[in-house]
């Protein structure tokens, strides 16, 4: 039945830093997908720095999809971790949550962040990860630029998301914006992953191969 609501966080998919991760989305097909509908939050962040990794990935993740790209990147990269986390979590309830998202977006209304940004001068590469809500850059990615974008001046960065098969819409040209917004100097913008998030992470070690 379309519109049903999924207590189940599903199967392990991946792990990150050693860390299960649940995305039952993933294992939706055809009617049953419902472009996300009903997936619940799997509200279990990750944090790994270390003092030699020259690359960070850098995401938000709400059910676990752009938590799984970012454990394919950093088994490619071997990259730090640093998850956003909120003051206020989203809902586990997907309605609540749905309901939430729509109304931080239509009144311009950022989530509080909770968390602190380690020194990125380590760093030359930050993978960036953050999904589409709407065909626009999700309200806690957006709350993260505005507030930390101007630590990006010269970093390669390289934007990845998931989205539930609508594309990127202004994702992108926001990251840029906001990014130069605060401050944000000699920026090098790297490939982005799309990935449908019933379809994620196909042709990731692809595309670390082509790389080089």
């Amino acid at each position: 039945m379309f519109g049903r609501t999924y207590s189940d966080l599903g199967s392990i998919v991946g792990q990150i830093n050693g860390e299960d991760i649940r995305a039952n989305q993933l294992e939706r097909r055809g009617y049953d997908w419902e472009n996300g509908y009903g997936t619940p939050s799997d509200g279990q962040p990750v944090r790994k720095l270390t003092k030699d990794a020259k690359s960070i990935i850098i995401f938000w993740s709400c059910s676990g999809s752009t938590k799984l790209l970012a454990s394919k990147i950093a088994r490619e990269t071997g990259a730090d971790i640093l998850e956003i986390t909120l003051r206020n979590p989203y809902p586990a309830n997907y309605r609540k949550t749905l309901n939430r998202a729509n109304r931080e977006r239509i009144q311009n209304d950022s989530p509080e962040l909770e968390m602190q940004l380690p020194d990125l001068s380590q760093y030359d590469t930050i993978y960036l990860g953050y999904q589409t809500w709407t065909m626009t850059l999700s309200q806690p990615m957006r709350a993260f630029l505005l507030e930390y974008g101007g630590e990006f001046s010269n970093k390669e960065i390289a934007p990845f998301f998931s989205e539930g098969g609508y594309g990127s819409g202004d994702s992108t040209e926001l990251i840029r914006e906001f990014i130069a917004r605060d401050g944000g100097k000699n920026k090098k913008f790297d490939w982005t992953f799309v990935g449908p998030e019933n379809v994620l992470c196909a042709g990731i070690t692809d595309k670390f191969n082509e790389a080089g």
